[in-house]
């Protein structure tokens, strides 16, 4: 397979060193007390100080502070902005919805979320931006659009011909509707021309979508197998499998998908192929957790998302006690950008540890994005993509989701927040 694309970000030269903070390094290591110096925007040493040491350019006394890794969010669509209702995006130009969508990344960022993966609605140029320094946001991998027969998930035709409100705020319609095994697989060479990092299939219905269920079945099987092999061809790029409802997330799972996204419904066969195949699990359940708003929701919507609620719950509860590999992703755009790190709250109350859900917020996420060998821990040889918090997440997982709680944030050891002017010198 093709090395997975490191999406490039403005780094800070020169030579900083971060002095007294308590490490949690993202690798599930116990907290340490230590200094992290940092060179061209590099990890090159996390431990104590030593008085040989040659002197920073900067230093930043982080004592009464923790340092954790820059985290990655697995599951975002930041095309859709906090403030978004379908009947103000319709009359709004291009533009606007332009920087509508910077704005949702900056929020990113300030919440602690370093690399992020769009399943949907953001187009490369919006990663090309980034890597410029044109706007401050998180490292990007994206999907551009996402994968369902006509009358799936992603198929944004109502059913008296209306278009679904999303269509109003994102770049390109999110729907790449897809229905023989011809137009599949021009559709991700399509997408592989384009720029996507990760191809996004919906094998079931979905909860959100008022013309299918998580019961319902979209892309099979046979088709998820076809696009993995067409993908394959093509250097390789991980297969991210939107899959509520449980006869969808086997078909994902057998056809080769690399992530089951939601995954609301487990039975041990399912448990049993996920742990053969390696396939991660994204909850997402902030977005699961959210209380469904009548303002903005058909009753039968509002209906269905009670239903499943319970089911998600207790279908992540039965993913962790068996050892299957999570990553953190909040489906942010229905869950509020600049909230992501509440996530790994729900993650603990699924049976993660404190530690545990940290390793899923970064080093697992990376190690899905296929970007573990730069990002997702404070070690040495890493890019220097760091959260410094005065929280405690350990003793409480839950204060990371207020942002407030994260002082500063770096991005290739370049301060992109800096609430106490620890980075002046930068």
């Amino acid at each position: 397979m093709t090395p997975a694309r490191l999406p490039d970000a403005p780094t800070q030269p020169g030579s900083t060193r971060i002095v007294g903070a308590t490490v949690v390094d993202g690798t599930g290591a116990p907290p340490r007390i230590a200094d992290v110096e940092i060179r061209d925007g590099v990890v090159v040493s996390v431990g104590p100080t030593s008085a040989a040491a040659t002197r920073p350019d900067r230093t930043v006394d982080a004592r009464g502070l923790h340092v954790l890794p820059g985290f990655v969010d697995v599951h975002v669509h930041l095309t859709m902005p906090n403030d978004s209702r379908s009947e103000s995006q319709a009359t709004k130009f291009a533009e606007e919805h332009a920087f509508a969508t910077a704005e949702s990344m900056r929020q990113t960022v300030a919440a602690g979320v370093t690399a992020a993966r769009d399943l949907a609605g953001l187009t490369p140029g919006y990663r090309n931006a980034v890597a410029a320094g044109h706007i401050v946001g998180p490292r990007m991998h994206v999907a551009i659009a996402l994968l369902s027969p006509t009358g799936g998930h992603a198929d944004p035709v109502r059913a008296n011909g209306s278009l679904a409100d999303y269509v109003a705020y994102e770049p390109i319609p999110s729907g790449a509707v897809v229905d023989s095994d011809a137009e599949a697989i021009r559709a991700v060479r399509t997408l592989l021309r384009t720029g996507a990092d990760v191809i996004k299939v919906c094998t079931t219905g979905g909860i959100s979508t008022p013309e299918d269920s998580p019961d319902d079945l979209g892309i099979s099987e046979d088709q998820v197998r076809l696009i993995a092999r067409e993908v394959a061809r093509r250097g390789g790029r991980p297969i991210a499998a939107h899959a509520q409802g449980l006869a969808g997330a086997l078909e994902a799972v057998r056809g080769g998908a690399t992530s089951l996204e939601h995954g609301y419904e487990m039975s041990d066969e399912l448990i049993r192929e996920m742990l053969r195949r390696g396939t991660v699990l994204v909850p997402t359940l902030s977005t699961l957790n959210l209380a469904p708003d009548p303002s903005r929701k058909p009753p039968a919507v509002i209906a269905k998302k009670l239903e499943w609620q319970h089911r998600g719950r207790d279908a992540a509860s039965r993913a962790v006690a068996a050892g299957v590999p999570v990553a953190m992703g909040t489906d942010a755009g229905i869950h509020p950008h600049g909230a992501n790190l509440a996530e790994l709250g729900h993650l603990v109350a699924a049976g993660l540890s404190p530690l545990e859900a940290i390793r899923a917020g970064t080093q697992t996420g990376a190690r899905l994005l296929g970007l573990d060998a730069h990002l997702g821990t404070v070690t040495t040889g890493r890019i220097a993509d760091l959260v410094l918090t005065d929280a405690d997440p350990v003793a409480d997982i839950t204060s990371l989701a207020d942002p407030e709680r994260v002082r500063a944030v770096t991005i290739g050891g370049r301060k992109v927040k800096d609430l106490d002017g620890f980075f002046t010198s930068q």
